[in-house]
């Protein structure tokens, strides 16, 4: 898919909003990509990780046992594209503000894995997952997204594949241009909530 056919998917589903918004790094934004607006339409979860499998596959990382993703932004997404690589999907999910496997989920050491996410900005939950996938001994070969926000430039410490890039910028909330300085924030992720 190319990066219009991703983006036209958002804006059907209402999903490329704009405005002033605290991404789960902090950073501020005027544009975030309501992932949620997109999932709850089945098809088109299903084109974008479909896609996204095919592109794991072609990247060489297809072989795998299964896919890992953070909690809550990632099941949806790594379970997708679990079913078009035929293996299964588990997720981490935070205890006391760290990642850890829990519901019976369970890797065993040297098992080939890939983390799946939904848009990585900075790619910190990537990197915390994938932290605690390797603290059970298991071999994190990639890690894939549907929207790379950071333009590739987001360093999760293994191989990142993404359906799409999508540079959009991103300020430090002291450093705000002033007509995003001018409207009030919204914080519409997840991290944080509990």
């Amino acid at each position: 898919m190319t990066q219009d056919e991703v983006l036209d998917i958002f804006r059907s589903c209402d999903a490329l909003l704009e405005g002033h918004f605290i991404l789960s790094s902090g950073l501020r934004s005027p544009v975030f990509l309501q992932k949620n607006r997109v999932f709850m339409f089945a098809d088109k979860a299903e084109k974008l990780c479909k896609a996204l499998a095919e592109k794991i596959r072609a990247e060489g990382f297809g072989d795998v046992s299964q896919i890992v993703s953070p909690a809550v932004g990632g099941i949806i997404p790594g379970y997708e594209t679990s079913r078009h690589l035929g293996v299964p999907a588990i997720f981490t999910e935070r205890v006391n503000g760290v990642f850890e496997l829990r519901r019976s989920f369970s890797v065993a050491p040297g098992e080939k894995v890939i983390i799946v996410e939904d848009i990585v900005s900075t790619g910190l939950s990537i990197r915390e997952c994938i932290d605690a996938i390797k603290a059970l001994g298991a071999d994190v070969i990639a890690a894939a997204c549907i929207v790379d926000r950071s333009g590739g430039e987001a360093d999760v410490g293994v191989p990142l594949v993404s359906l799409t890039q999508y540079k959009v910028p991103a300020y430090s909330p002291d450093n705000l241009p002033p007509e995003l300085a001018a409207m009030p924030a919204v914080k519409p992720g997840s991290r944080g909530l509990q």
